[in-house]
This record gives structure tokens, sequence and C-alpha cells, in this order.
């Protein structure tokens, strides 16, 4: 029989939610609880990419924790080393580690009504058993490999940009990339100068505005430093132009798509001197539709001798390279594939089994849904941070996790203080809720596009929010005890001794 640990709380994944979330509990003198994380380091996504330029597309003071803010960035665009470092020094601060349970995947939980608990099942064979499960896991953690005839055959080196082979030498070698979205648009200008050939393999063109990226120097990092308030209040300009400028592009509002297609035509036209290769990476689409990329050196990499965006679709991938269906095959030494994530179904391949046996993945079998991304019915004391309908297009997701951890200890006070043994969202909130975002979400940018990571296979957006970040924030400062069935620990004892009778 496998052994098994209780605690109050099981967290899903090390990642910037598991992590953030730890911080608040133990702030808050909760020390109850495990992280479950199945790599040997911390760090989630940011520890899975590591590829060359590697570095977030939300200004560094916005992208960390208003709780646990830093203020000595070296950029304006935080770098892939330092966001670790960040997540390294929260952890050791606070003492996560003694905490986490490294190597340690969990293959599956079920909720057992009878006790209030959920037992989870990790691929160690040991079982964890918990009043509270997180899932900390978000959207962005399987890579996705496409089904393109040929793939495996390729003799060369290949390789996902999320598990990026830093043993391969690409220095003199014919190399092809497949994709040129937000990883791509950061490897494509440090891997160009050491290449002999780059063949990029484009699905899609991306609308693009510039970065303006810049080092702040050490008189500006001692001001955010000492002068207080500066921080946070520059914090606080970043996060209003995102909410003033960038989310009514999303909502498609005429004068931000205007402005904002204005100033991506323009950067394309100023940087891009070819005009069939202006016109190849134009995109046939609403801007916005997909995400908008920032750089200030992709457009610029491919002007380089040797560099070319192939436009035509992939027929084959062959032994020695990649044939497009005009019949031209390009020779290849190394293959990456920086083809994004696999998002959806979400929490796959866990397998979580809820009350009277049901099962998450039937019921998100018609796309995956859940009450502001956090819970859904039939699975007590459950919660997601980074969930279904959480994703966004113009502003930080650690604004959103914060906004989810701030529920979460919500509902373990409400636990605690009205003495209740589990919570489980109502099943006509989430429908009311449910109905009223997709209904919001046909009239955005997203829905105005073709494919994209944000839909599921029959076109539902699953991933994206479709309001503004405040007005999450407001609906999510607290739970209200009117969503939810609540179930006291002495009903719960009760049906326990009930049972023991019957027996």
């Amino acid at each position: 029989m496998a052994s098994a640990t209780t605690r109050r709380i099981a967290i899903i994944g090390a990642g910037f939610g598991g992590l953030a979330l730890a911080i608040r509990l133990k702030r808050a003198g909760r020390h109850d609880f495990v992280i479950l994380e199945q790599a040997a380091d911390l760090g989630g996504t940011w520890r899975d990419n590591s590829y060359p330029g590697a570095a977030c597309d939300v200004p560094s003071m916005l992208y960390c924790l208003s709780f646990e803010p830093k203020t000595d960035w070296t950029r304006k665009w935080s770098g892939h080393a330092e966001i670790r470092a960040y997540l390294d020094a929260c952890a050791c601060k606070h003492g996560l580690l003694a905490h986490i349970r490294f190597n340690t995947g969990v293959s599956g939980a079920r909720f057992d009504a009878a006790s209030g608990t959920w037992t989870v099942r990790t691929t160690t064979g040991e079982d964890v058993v918990a009043e509270v499960l997180v899932s900390g896991v978000g959207q962005l953690h399987r890579p996705f490999t496409p089904a393109i005839p040929g793939l495996a055959s390729f003799r060369g080196e290949r390789f996902h940009s999320a598990r990026w082979n830093h043993a391969c030498d690409l220095t003199g070698k014919r190399v092809g990339v497949i994709g040129n979205a937000a990883s791509a648009i950061q490897f494509i200008p440090q891997i160009a100068p050491q290449t002999a050939q780059l063949s990029i393999f484009q699905r899609s063109a991306n609308w693009m505005v510039p970065r303006f990226d810049r080092a702040y120097p050490a008189w500006e990092q001692r001001l955010y430093r000492w002068v207080p308030g500066l921080a946070r209040l520059y914090r606080l300009k970043i996060w209003l132009r995102a909410e003033a400028f960038l989310y009514p592009v999303m909502r498609r509002r005429p004068w931000a798509v205007r402005l904002f297609q204005k100033g991506a035509t323009e950067y394309l036209e100023e940087t891009v001197k070819d005009p069939a290769l202006r016109a190849t990476l134009t995109p046939d689409y609403p801007i916005g539709g997909k995400r908008i990329l920032i750089s200030d050196d992709f457009y610029q990499s491919l002007a380089r001798p040797g560099v070319a965006v192939v436009s035509q679709a992939i027929d084959r991938v062959t032994e020695t390279g990649v044939r497009t269906v005009d019949g031209r095959e390009r020779p290849l030494d190394a293959l990456i594939l920086a083809t994004g994530f696999q998002t959806n179904p979400f929490l796959a391949p866990m397998h979580i089994e809820g009350l009277d046996g049901r099962l998450l993945a039937d019921d998100w079998a018609q796309g995956a849904r859940a009450f502001y991304g956090l819970t859904v019915p039939g699975y007590p004391n459950f919660f997601m941070l980074y969930g279904p309908n959480t994703n966004l297009g113009h502003n930080s997701i650690i604004f959103m996790l914060e906004c989810q951890i701030a529920y979460i200890m919500s509902a373990l006070r409400m636990l605690d203080d009205e003495d209740l043994a589990w919570l489980d969202l109502r099943p006509e909130v989430l429908e009311a809720f449910n109905t009223e975002i997709q209904a919001t979400l046909r009239g955005t940018a997203w829905a105005a596009a073709g494919a994209s990571w944000y839909k599921d296979a029959e076109g539902r957006i699953t991933n994206n929010w479709p309001y503004s970040t405040w007005w999450y924030w407001r609906r999510t400062r607290r739970l209200a005890l009117s969503d939810y069935r609540a179930v006291t620990r002495a009903a719960v004892a009760v049906a326990r001794a009930a049972m023991a009778r019957a027996a």
C-alpha cells in the first residue's frame, strides 16, 4: 500500500503561481501545506524556457509580486536568468524549499465526501491527503508538437524551444525553425548570426511593435529602492497604460485598433525594406486576434544573409530537411520547433475525480470552463491558478494570479470562520458566469481571428479573459458564500458515523 502524507493544503506546481500562493500562506501563518513539483527544480515556465534571448513580454516592474517587489531589475524587460533568480530568491527568503517535493508529479486526485478530503496520487507512489487542493500548473507547460508528416524521421538535431538543447552547437549549420511567434522572435535574433542558413517556416504573420527596451542605470535603480512609493507608482503607470490602450484593442475599439495597427505597420515599413518580405510579414487578421508581439531586433535579423522566411505551407519533414507544398526541399542540419504549448485540454494528463465519481475531463469535454477560472461545481475545495479564461492579451498574468490567490485565501478564511468541511460551487453560478463571458468574447479581436491557441478544437475561446484586469480584481476580492454549497464539519462527522454504523 502506498504511503500517505496529510496536509491542510496541497499545491500542484512550483511555478510563479504556486510559489506566490505559498508566500501568502506563510505570511498568514498557514504552514501546513505541501507543493508537489514534477521537475527537479522550481520555476515553472521560467525553468523550462531557457532558450537564447528568453525574456518576459511584460515590463519587469509589473512582472513581480506586489507583496514581494523587486526594484533593482537591470532592464525594462527582464530576461530569463533574472526572473529565475527572482523566483529562487523568493523561495529561499520565505523558506519554501522545505515545503516542495521535487521530482513528484501528480497523476490524479480524488475527492472523498465522507472525509471532506482530496487524495492526490503522485508519480512516486506516495499519496497526499489534503482538505484543499490547488492546481498551479497554469496553461503553458506542455510543449506542442504538430502532427507534421515525417517529423520523427528527421536525422538531424531536433528539439522544441521550450526544451532547448544547449549542447547543440548551431554554428555554421543549416537550421530550420517551425513557427515565428512569441518564443521564436526572441531566439531567432540570437541564433541568426551563428547559422550558415536559417529558414523560418511561418504559418501566419504577427502584428508586432517595438519593445523599446533599455537598461536601468544604477542611479535609477537606487531611486526605485530608496524613494518611498516610486517603484509602486511606476508599476501603476505600466498597469494603467495597458488597461487604457491595449485592452481596448482586444475589445475592438476603433480608435485603439487604428492607433496600434498604424504603429505596427509603420514599424514594419521602417525596418523591413524588401516589399516582398513586408508583404509576407503582414498579418491577414485583425490586430489583437493573436498576441501582439514586441521586439526590437526580430525584423532586423531577417535582413541578415542566409536568413529566409518561408510562407509556403510545410508538406512534410524528410530525413534531411523540410519540403514545402511548392515541392521545394530545404536541407537542414537542425530543426527547432517554436510551436507553442498544448493548452487544451486543461490540466491534462491529470485525472481529477470529484463528487460521486464525476471526472473533470468529462465535464470539460465540450470545453474547459470555471468560475473566474478558479473553481468548478462538483469539485469541492479545488481551486486553479491561471485556469480557463484567465489568460490576457494586454496585461500581466502576475496581476491575475494575485487576484486568484486573494480569492483562495478568502475561501480558507471562510472554511475556518464557518467551521466548514468544504465548499462546492453552485452549478447555476458557473452557468450564469460562463454565459456572460462567452457572449462578451464573441465581440473580441480573438473571435475575429482564425485558429489560435486561445481556442479549443471547436473554436470556443477557453483561454482568455474578456474584461479588464480591474474588473477581475473587483470581482475576486473575496468569496461570496452564497455562490457555494457549504457543508459543515459537523455534518461530515455525522455522515461518517452513519456510514460506520452501517458497515
